[in-house]
């Protein structure tokens, strides 16, 4: 007796055994039992979702002639009947599915529809399946657009494809369309258990886990790997063979290389690829269980409370990489590996494009969280500037106190020698004490004041002189950009030595240990090898401040320009004219 695979033998024979199409089998069920039906109907879908079932479970239901032979239309076909046999056999006269996919010509389409003007032979109705419909040619789609507007009362028509956008609009307007999506992966390893239960087959939840997601919304697929696991395992599926059949990751592998990303420990990294290519487990895979490890840390970064499956026992180590990975870091990382699987095509080994994927979030994720702890432990924390509604008068420092040394008008950089203290100001309420060995540090917890509207108040000072000249340059150079060039053109320059600089910021959202790293980094290269500290406080003197006060200016006197005009003011007096507001630009 010559073997039925698991696909064929478990196709379901009406809509009660449909899975995971409930939207579907709900709109057809209530239509056949008002029988309000539509002479044409679409089903788009992947692959091995149900297109081709729905459309014999729907020709069966039009021509189901009941256990007695006097059954009518009916959304629950009996399955006994002859009509229901040669249906699901393949040979009813009356049900003739057609493969596009191989007669897309106009003859093809012709000859189907040169048997549309003879009345059904067994059944009520006669139905044309065309499977693949996108494949036909223009010609074809033209030929069966009159027949398919309006066919005979005993003609029905249904249409499957899986790219529903190359089917002309001519056609998809005349029938009713129906999306068949891919099935979850909990979903099919629930269908899968019920079919194996019936097999008398021995299956590991595990490894049931493992086809479900390869089988990627696919329930064909998930029967059909099924079946190859059932082989490959010997008459049982167990997770360690499933997984050698499928040439999936270890998932203690990806654990490894998470927990070793979140601890900033290259060396483990390229330890674990090198274990994985010692075992020939592929590098795509890798990237794509890193993927899905990642996006379910997400989720429980972002909503906590949200509802896990106690029956994983994935679920522990993923829950505690989530509290081990900062947020930023699980979303930078997931990118990372969604990208860089394009990559491993590209490079000679995949292996080493593996390595290189995944080193670079430590390139990305510099000792700046080290750095700053650093810099909180080794710096004198003093009294915070206050932050009043109005300043007080600046006072400017003895000159005991401070070191000043001239820019030079020849460069627009200043240099490392031309490194300068500047007055700090001071509030008649609090006096701050300063030296050259330590800046006034603000270390304040994030509080409602972090998202304090912005100072639109431009107080100018020589710190601010010098800052901008800086950060101009920085720019000009493209040395910084993105949110690093954010940081510089938002600060406002308070106080500095030769080893630290005092910056002023708004908002915490720009105080990001990556930014500051870079800047730093960029100063050094220009000639500034000093540490940057952060306060948050009232700016009033950035960057940003200065070019949109220049910008304002320059559209200020542009509009003066246009209003003086002679002309201009001649026609608004003579004939009404009006200058239609935020339409001039300065130049």
């Amino acid at each position: 007796m010559s073997y039925l695979v698991l696909a064929r033998k478990y196709r379901p024979r009406n809509f009660t055994e449909m899975v995971g199409q409930d939207h579907v089998v709900q709109a057809l069920t209530n239509a056949l039992t008002t029988q309000r039906l539509h002479h044409a109907y679409m089903f788009t879908g992947t692959r091995g979702v149900g297109k081709t079932t729905v459309s014999r479970i729907l020709a069966k239901s039009l021509n189901c002639q009941g256990p007695d032979g006097q059954g009518t239309i009916t959304a629950t076909p009996c399955g006994v009947c002859q009509a229901c046999i040669d249906i699901d056999s393949g040979r009813f006269v009356d049900y003739t599915e057609l493969d596009a996919a191989s007669n897309r010509g106009v003859d093809e389409v012709q000859s189907l529809l040169e048997q549309a003007v003879y009345k059904p032979v067994q059944g009520r109705f006669k139905v044309f399946m065309i499977d693949e419909v996108h494949m036909l040619t223009g010609h074809a789609f033209n030929a069966m657009l009159k027949t398919l507007e309006e066919p005979p009362e005993y003609l029905k028509f249904v249409l499957a494809t899986t790219d529903p956008q190359k089917v002309p609009v001519t056609v998809l307007s005349r029938c009713l369309q129906f999306g068949l999506r891919p099935m979850a992966p909990e979903t099919i390893r629930e269908h899968l258990q019920k079919v194996l239960q019936i097999e008398q087959v021995q299956a590991d939840v595990a490894a049931l886990r493992l086809l479900a997601r390869a089988a990627r919304g696919s329930m064909r697929d998930a029967l059909s790997l099924t079946d190859q696991a059932i082989a490959f395992g010997s008459g049982c599926l167990q997770e360690t063979n499933v997984r050698q059949m499928l040439g999936s990751v270890d998932r203690s592998h990806v654990f490894n290389l998470l927990q070793a990303l979140a601890q900033g420990d290259g060396k483990t990294v390229v330890d674990t690829i090198d274990a994985l290519r010692t075992h020939g487990l592929s590098a795509a895979s890798t990237l794509e269980e890193m993927c899905i490890v990642l996006q379910r840390m997400a989720v429980l970064q972002a909503v906590p409370a949200t509802a896990v499956d106690e029956t994983d026992a994935e679920t522990q180590g993923i829950q505690q990489l989530a509290d081990w990975m900062p947020a930023d870091e699980t979303q930078l990382l997931y990118s990372i590996c969604l990208h860089g699987r394009s990559e491993l095509g590209l490079a000679p080994d995949e292996y080493a494009a593996l390595t290189m994927v995944l080193l670079r979030l430590l390139a990305f994720k510099p000792a700046g969280a080290a750095r700053s702890a650093v810099e909180k432990k080794t710096l004198k924390i003093v009294t915070p500037l206050p932050i009043e509604a109005t300043l007080p008068p600046k006072r400017t420092l003895e000159s005991s106190q401070v070191l000043r040394l001239p820019v030079r008008e020849t460069s627009a950089f200043p240099t490392k020698n031309e490194v300068q203290k500047s007055p700090l100001e001071q509030s008649d309420k609090a006096q701050v004490a300063i030296n050259i060995e330590a800046l006034p540090v603000h270390v304040q917890a994030a509080t409602k004041r972090e998202e304090a509207a912005p100072s639109t108040t431009l107080q100018t000072s020589s710190e601010g002189d010098f800052w901008f000249a800086v950060v101009q340059s920085l720019t000009s150079s493209q040395s910084i950009a993105g949110m690093v060039r954010e940081l510089a053109l938002q600060s406002q320059l308070i106080a500095r030595d030769s080893e630290q600089w005092l910056l002023r910021i708004e908002r915490e959202s720009l105080n990001q240990s990556s930014s500051r790293t870079r800047l730093c980094a960029a100063l050094d290269a220009a000639g500034f090898a000093v540490q940057l500290v952060f306060e948050l406080g009232r700016v009033l003197d950035s960057p940003a401040k200065r070019l949109a006060a220049a910008t304002a200016e320059r559209q200020l006197l542009a509009e003066k320009i246009v209003f003086d005009d002679t002309l201009v003011q001649s026609m608004m007096r003579d004939f009404g004219a009006k200058i239609v507001p935020g339409s001039i630009r300065p130049l």
